[in-house]
């Protein structure tokens, strides 16, 4: 049972929901967050980006048997000279996925191709490219191998029994080969999870819809839905709804009887029509946070309740840069574990800034950068204009400049961390 919102801030040293720092945000988030409960079977074909529900133990070893690494000649490392050639005579040929041959006596080798098994006795291969042959003789150049060189080993891959992938691994393309390695065709994996997105205002209008004067085509729901398809999930649209008190409540209702997670922006702004926040109230328990970041400040978190079934709520800003900063910040990390994945870290790159960063100390920033590499060292400039609103700025970038709660002020030369875009959006 996940803990309450009161013994989750009680356990924050310095909460304050009206002047919240970033990573206090991130760590109430992640104590609220229900653990996945349904499984299911899914083929291999089928799995790729889901998450693994259970630990897969290996049946059987991997290699199965000492198997030659690259073609060659298979021999007895006691039979090489210290100094000087060795002449070997050959005897026979071993390839993959045939039965070994019979024991070779001593000074003799054998004809071996990648993946065959090694023949009894022998232990070491010498690469065909590094011999010469000289009739019934293959001659190896002195100092050239040890013993066990370009030799795979029984189990040296997965051992029998042993975990081949861990519960919590969001299936990649080498992991469905692993699994197949092992005669697995089907793999355990958790329910994907349904996220509804909708964009809450007035202004808003949908594509193709003329554009009356003061209104803006809404641009939220298409980032949002395409930073939901890097994760996996299944997305459910629930449109533009109006600042009416009726069609936010039908909106959220239906969101939280058909979703595991609700992600709306607008409407969370001091200074904004108050619907929204009171229908997020009404449908359950809600926080209102003012987080200490640039761009992004206003947030709602919190769980809303329809038809006995619990949501979690995620209430962005409106403005579209903002929404896409607060996702990566707060958002991404939460659905992931929701999924039941045990995220990594998001990778960072330490980039030196080419021009002069204006920051104030107690927020942290998320300013929106272009990375490169021209000398062989990394370097980030700003692109222009940081407005939350300056949707273009994030598809100019490559990278967000993430500038800490106690930063100060950047100077030309001055190394800054970056999250790069690259695998992320």
């Amino acid at each position: 049972m996940t803990p309450s919102f009161e013994a989750i801030a009680a356990s924050l040293a310095g909460y304050d929901p009206q002047a919240l720092r970033v990573d206090l945000a991130q760590q109430f988030i992640k104590e609220l967050l229900p653990l996945p409960q349904q499984s299911e079977k899914l083929g291999l074909r089928a799995a790729l980006g889901r998450v693994l529900a259970a630990d897969v133990i290996s049946p059987l070893q991997v290699p199965a048997a000492d198997n030659s690494a690259m073609d060659g000649y298979a021999l007895r490392a006691s039979d090489l000279l210290p100094s000087g050639e060795t002449r070997l005579r050959l005897a026979g040929t071993s390839l993959a996925g045939a039965a070994p041959s019979a024991a070779l006596g001593s000074g003799h080798c054998q004809r071996i191709m990648t993946g065959a098994l090694m023949p009894p006795g022998l232990d070491t291969v010498v690469p065909q490219e590094f011999t010469r042959r000289d009739g019934d003789f293959v001659v190896i150049p002195a100092g050239l191998l040890r013993a066990g060189d370009n030799r795979r080993l029984a189990g040296e891959d997965l051992a029998l029994g042993s975990v081949a992938l861990a519960a919590g691994r969001v299936l990649k393309p080498a992991d469905l080969g692993l699994l197949a390695s092992l005669g697995l065709a089907e793999v355990l994996v958790w329910r994907r999870l349904k996220v509804a997105i909708m964009s809450t205002g007035d202004e808003l209008r949908g594509l193709g819809e003329p554009l009356p004067p003061g209104c803006v085509y809404d641009s939220n729901r298409y980032t949002m839905w395409a930073m939901l398809e890097r994760l996996g999930v299944e997305v459910i649209d629930l449109g533009i709804v109006r600042d009416q008190p009726e069609a936010l409540r039908e909106a959220f209702s239906r969101a939280a009887a058909e979703a595991d997670a609700v992600i709306s922006s607008g409407g969370v702004s001091v200074g904004e029509a108050d619907h929204t926040k009171r229908v997020m109230a009404e449908l359950g328990e809600v926080l209102f946070w003012r987080i200490a970041m640039r761009p992004g400040r206003p947030m709602a978190i919190g769980r809303i309740r329809s038809e006995g079934k619990t949501a979690l709520l995620f209430g962005l800003p409106g403005n579209p840069v903002a929404v896409m900063v607060t996702f990566y910040a707060f958002v991404r990390e939460a659905l992931l574990r929701m999924s039941g994945a045990s995220p990594e870290p998001m990778p960072m790159l330490r980039a030196a800034s080419t021009g002069t960063l204006r920051k104030k100390a107690g927020r942290t920033e998320y300013q929106r950068g272009v990375v490169t590499r021209p000398d062989g060292q990394w370097q980030v400039a700003i692109t222009g204009n940081q407005g939350s609103g300056i949707l273009s700025s994030m598809s100019q970038a490559n990278g967000l400049v993430l500038l800490g709660h106690e930063q100060g002020d950047v100077a030309v030369g001055d190394l800054v961390d970056v999250l790069p875009f690259d695998g992320l959006m």
